[in-house]
């Protein structure tokens, strides 16, 4: 490979990765350094040059000019296990100030020696041996580059498009890498296809040797706060507040929400017009029912709202330290209050963070006569 070649190479690695040139460079020159030492012997006092413009590579052996040699020495660590610690500077990188002088006379200590050693098929063994170490360090870089991309992007919804599956995951491209979504944390009873985009939650980005490990939901409650948010702009701008997202995937989500300008609607704007901002979020969610709650700071208001689709609710606060309340409901609100298999309550329990009682008028009178 002549000077020309390698920086063509070099510079289509570089464009073809997304990767830094200096990273490049210098997994370039450590190779090579590898690749000398390995056949012609060196010793380890070796630098390599690369010029970044013509792509002409030096070898040179370098002395550093020391009073004294350091050869190691010995510690003891807390447990009494005697370590070996390395010189500072590799022994056969050492020369001593006097023999020094004697090469360059008024060199001083700390000054480097150095001598070029290229040899003349050097390109030829240097580009087949430093193939494979060149190749891991790209590899790293990469990986690192992809890390750095998806650092932030942990609990933040992406659109990739589903690429692969196996019995238990789908394997969902987000460009330059590929997140892992278990079926498992899919929205119950929904079905995909190959090749087309889909909506996700990141619920976890990880560094791995393999590259960037990501985990993927729609399930997670953050991936309906995030299509509140995408569809929503009065959300990004602060005009409304989202308090809390509680969610029973595939049944039913209870959205709290809240406006900072009195003059805007909080769930006519989730709303939208003729139900069109909702019906986004709606289609999304594969059916899966959705409770737009007003949230009040007053807990009993909070609560009253909390428990739709129920309505006519009067709340009474049995004990404000254990957060314990009562919602008295009329007999035709009572399964809508509870919900099927009592869902209806316990989300709003969670989403109140009140331990929900639920009663018609009847009930209590007959508790009181027993």
């Amino acid at each position: 490979m002549n000077s020309k070649e390698f920086i063509k190479a070099l510079n289509n690695i570089v464009e073809e990765k997304n990767i830094s040139k200096e990273v490049v460079f210098e997994a370039m020159e450590q190779a090579l350094a590898a690749a000398y030492k390995k056949n012609y012997d060196s010793k380890t006092n070796v630098r390599i040059e690369i010029n970044k413009e013509t792509g002409e590579i030096k070898v040179f052996s370098y002395l550093v000019v020391v009073d004294e040699i350091d050869e190691g020495s010995e510690t003891v660590d807390e447990e009494g296990n005697t370590i070996d610690v390395p010189p500072a500077i590799n022994i056969d990188a050492q020369i001593l100030l006097e023999d020094a002088q004697k090469m360059v006379p008024n060199i001083k200590v700390g000054e480097t020696i150095e001598k070029e050693v290229t040899p003349k098929d050097f390109g030829r063994v240097a580009a087949s041996t430093a193939k494979q170490v060149v190749t891991q360090k790209i590899r790293e870089a990469e990986r690192n580059s992809i890390m750095e991309e998806f650092a932030d992007k942990e609990g933040e919804m992406m659109v990739g498009f589903l690429a692969m599956e196996d019995s238990r995951n789908y394997y969902v491209d987000l460009g330059r890498a590929r997140g892992i979504l278990p079926k498992s944390e899919m929205i119950p009873g929904e079905t995909v296809k190959m090749g087309t985009s889909i909506k996700v939650y990141i619920t976890k980005i990880e560094s791995t040797t393999k590259g960037p490990l990501i985990l993927l939901s729609r399930k997670h409650y953050g991936f309906v706060k995030r299509l509140f948010e995408s569809e929503i702009p009065e959300l990004a701008d602060g005009t409304i507040e989202l308090y809390s997202v509680i969610r029973e995937p595939g049944i039913r989500s209870k959205v709290a929400v809240y406006s900072t300008n009195e003059r805007v609607d909080a769930i006519g704007a989730c709303i939208g017009e003729k139900g069109s901002r909702i019906g986004s979020i709606l289609k999304e969610l594969n059916g899966e029912k959705v409770d737009l709650i007003l949230y009040s700071e007053n807990p009993q208001e909070f609560i009253q709202n909390a428990l739709a689709p129920a309505k006519n609710i009067i709340v009474n606060i049995l004990d404000e330290t254990k957060k314990e309340a009562l919602a008295i409901v009329p007999e035709d609100q009572l399964s809508l209050a509870i919900g099927k298999k009592g869902t209806n309550v316990k989300l709003a329990s969670r989403l109140t963070k009140y331990k929900i009682e639920v009663k018609t008028l009847n009930q209590i009178n007959e508790d009181g006569n027993k």
